[in-house]
């Protein structure tokens, strides 16, 4: 966000502390500290307010992370699944086209001279 490392930082709390100066450095520091307690519990109550007021969604988090996207997990179980009740009562069967003939018998053919 700031683009700061821990050394820029260092040096940012050391200005800092020679600027405010030794007496007045506790009571800077107490105030970040409870401003740092008050931004925690709004987080906390925000968090709460919104699990209340959504409630429950009915969605399976677990199943959607994508740490768990395995991609043959998911094509062999497209290609294993049984098609629906409903394809099958139409007769026809997404994705698969009605052969024209009969399936041939014997090797397929082979072509020499193709490259």
């Amino acid at each position: 966000m700031f683009d700061i490392n821990g050394g820029e930082l260092v040096v940012l709390f050391v200005v800092a502390a020679l600027v405010i100066g030794p007496q007045r450095l506790p009571a800077y520091a107490e105030q970040l500290a409870h401003l740092v307690r008050r931004g925690r519990d709004w987080v906390s109550q925000a968090r709460t307010r919104l699990d209340e007021e959504a409630g429950d969604l009915g969605v399976d988090w677990e199943a959607l992370d994508p740490r768990k996207y395995d991609p043959r997990r998911i094509v062999r179980d497209a290609l294993v699944d049984e098609p629906s009740s409903a394809r099958r009562a139409s007769g026809a069967v997404v994705g698969i086209v009605p052969a024209a003939s009969a399936p041939l018998a014997g090797p397929a053919p082979f072509d020499d001279e193709a490259t």
